[in-house]
């Protein structure tokens, strides 16, 4: 029986996916992580679905443990080895502010501090040409004085070094000859692009995140193979696809948000499957909720990246996150208002109706409270949740002290919670020039559709889509995803002086890179773009190349690709270009969804609970029906509550549930 699992580490839960490849049978398990032992959880998954590592054929994994490193400062003792007279670029960064109007801002605290950088001779031109040699006895002296720092990973940036590596290519082979066991991360392997800032923050922060990465790498390989595993390790990276263990080791910075960007490419899969053009992919979890844009079919992809305010110039899905996750903490501020995050309670100890030690009042204890969550239910009866302790959390942190009612105290989190997400997916829509009114919000998470209705209610989204197993959604979305790299190359030449044979030539040598890191079976797809601008401009706007001989082309898409984005087009100015893109995936086979049968006796069985209505602001009998009793066809009018093992989907008096044929439930918002 081969089997492929998706496995998706989250700060609350670990969920895993198990894919019979023969028959197309689909279990999902879901269970507490382990903080101090990620891999423990992952094996109480398999072993709570049932699975043999020793029949499966694959394994698809997405890992927090990078951006955990570097989010909580527990990245390895780094050192930088950049060109003399740039050993401040780190502090320069950018004239820029991230938040404009927060006077409270700080810059980020650089990963690497002025102690450990060190500066030797060497210079490249912005044309490629070596104007200064590099200074091997420099490199070798820096070495040994970083090693008496005590330094665990260096990283290297020389200037131009993404036209000509061959001065980064010498300092390495130097620095892993005076420092063995030392991890090297090298900038022209993780980005061949311009701009020195981001180029030495992203080099920098593979650098801090590599070894805490490789040893988890390893040490999961090794428990694998411990319980029998022969087969093959993907790890899923921040642009939607996936690698082998030995990429992600050698280049972490590219996993950061592989476990969100899963779920968005499952989103893009079942968009195809559902054929729908455009897509809200909405996942709250139980630390954060996330969301992006999924348009026909593809997941919006960007280059310009931050974490915790230090940019990463590498290809990653176009994510908002918002911390408004079921453990985000509710307190009160200095103020005496009502405030939500950016704290979580995550694994452990847990909301406070888990039992195991909290006592800060949750979004999900506020749900417990209100009813929307059937405690006694919680994953299917296996966990049964304190509702008690709940209560006792919020009146005595929330309630008293706001002099409300537990059930509008509740309420209140209920709605902040809301309110912060609608707010993040109205920065990916109407921020952007979308219109969210066009879109449909697929959402999952353990408490995406406990959310979903009201989010799409507050920005007039007409239509929520529920998937399958919505709580363990992403370790699907895993299933689902590609072997991919994406690289760009910064060019820098007039347009009028390239043509078509160049342009083969280069994204030949891009291609040729690509294989020697991704190595994959079968025929790839590739996929080439441009990066042009009118000479003067800041910044470009991307033209796919569909196809090399069309390459006289450029030109003319180009200008109409401007107009179209800025209203003009400059046709008698030259034009620049800047960056070629090439992306080479190597298609894997996608789980498919079953069909679910339909309906041939009476409709499904409901039983009346009373829940606190956030809409209607107060308690409301609703009917409550099990998913696993719903046929392809059905129809459900609000009020209503769907409870399935891993979470319960909302229905609003004037909404409308139905059941498509896969099993996905589509609501009508206001359809009254």
């Amino acid at each position: 029986m081969p089997l492929r699992i998706g496995v998706d580490i989250g700060g609350t839960f670990t969920d895993l996916v198990a894919l019979d490849e023969a028959t197309g049978a689909v279990v999902n398990a879901k269970a507490l992580s382990t903080p101090s032992e990620l891999l423990d959880g992952v094996l109480r998954c398999a072993d709570q679905a049932g699975v043999d590592l020793a029949d499966c054929r694959l394994t698809i994994h997405g890992t927090t443990i990078g951006i955990n490193a570097l989010l909580e400062g527990k990245g390895a003792r780094t050192g930088l080895l950049t060109t003399h007279g740039f050993g401040d670029v780190l502090e320069i960064g950018r004239g820029n502010f991230l938040r404009m109007y927060d006077v409270l801002y700080r810059r980020p605290t650089p990963l690497v501090p002025r102690g450990r950088r060190r500066e030797v001779p060497e210079r490249i031109s912005a044309r490629g040409e070596i104007l200064v040699p590099l200074d091997e006895a420099a490199v070798r002296d820096a070495a040994r004085s970083l090693a008496a720092e005590g330094v665990e990973s260096v990283a290297v940036t020389f200037l131009f070094s993404y036209l000509d590596p061959v001065h980064e290519q010498r300092a390495a082979a130097i620095l892993a000859e005076e420092l063995p066991g030392v991890a090297i991360s090298v900038s022209h392997r993780l980005s061949r692009e311009w701009r020195e800032y981001e180029r030495t923050s992203t080099t920098v922060v593979n650098a801090y995140v590599l070894p805490i990465v490789e040893r988890y790498l390893a040490t999961f390989e090794q428990r694998l193979a411990e319980r029998g595993f022969r087969g093959r390790v993907l790890i899923t990276q921040s642009n939607g696809g996936a690698c082998s263990v030995r990429a992600a080791r050698e280049r972490p910075v590219h996993t950061l948000e592989s476990g969100p960007a899963a779920g968005a490419v499952g989103c893009a899969s079942l968009a195809r499957l559902l054929r729908l053009d455009r897509l809200i992919s909405f996942d709250m979890g139980g630390t954060t909720a996330k969301c992006a844009i999924v348009d026909n079919g593809m997941v919006q992809t960007t280059d310009e990246y931050h974490v915790d305010g230090r940019p990463l110039r590498i290809p990653v899905i176009d994510i908002r996150e918002v911390s408004a996750g079921g453990g985000t903490i509710a307190w009160i501020d200095a103020g005496g208002a009502l405030a939500l995050g950016p704290q979580s309670a995550g694994a452990a100890p847990g909301p406070v109706c888990y039992g195991l030690g909290g006592t800060e009042p949750t979004v999900t204890d506020a749900n417990v409270v209100l009813r929307r969550i059937d405690g006694s239910r919680f994953l299917g009866g296996t966990m049964p949740l304190d509702a008690a302790g709940a209560a006792r959390a919020v009146d005595e942190r929330l309630a008293r002290r706001l002099a409300l009612s537990r059930a509008s105290a509740a309420a209140g989190v209920v709605r902040l919670a809301d309110v912060k997400m609608a707010l993040a997916v109205r920065g990916i829509t109407t921020g952007r020039g979308l219109d969210p009114r066009d879109y449909a919000l697929v959402a999952y998470g353990g408490s995406g559709p406990l959310h979903a209705a009201a989010i799409a209610r507050e920005l007039g989204i007409p239509r929520v889509v529920i998937p399958p197993s919505p709580s363990t959604f992403s370790a699907w979305g895993m299933l689902a995803t590609d072997l991919r790299h994406d690289l760009v190359r910064t060019m820098l030449e007039p347009l009028e002086g390239t043509d078509a044979a160049w342009a083969q030539g280069r994204y030949a040598e891009m291609q040729g890179e690509i294989a020697s890191i991704l190595p994959g079976e079968g025929a790839p797809i590739m996929h080439r773009a441009v990066d042009l601008r009118y000479f003067g401009q800041e910044h470009t706007v991307t033209i796919t190349v569909t196809d090399l001989a069309d390459w006289a082309d450029l030109r003319k898409q180009f200008d109409d690709a401007h107009e179209r984005a800025y209203g003009y087009a400059a046709s008698d100015v030259d034009v620049q270009l800047l960056n070629l893109r090439l992306t080479v995936v190597f298609p894997i086979e996608r789980p498919r969804l079953p069909s679910l049968p339909r309906r041939t006796g009476a409709g499904p069985a409901f039983e009346a609970r009373t829940i606190y209505s956030v809409a209607g602001g107060d308690f409301v009998e609703h009917g409550v029906v099990q998913r696993s009793d719903l046929f392809a066809g059905d129809t459900i009018e609000g009020p209503a509550a769907i409870e399935e093992p891993g979470t319960t989907a909302i229905i609003d008096a004037g909404d409308t549930l139905s059941v498509e044929e896969h099993g996905c439930l589509v609501i009508r918002v206001n359809a009254g």
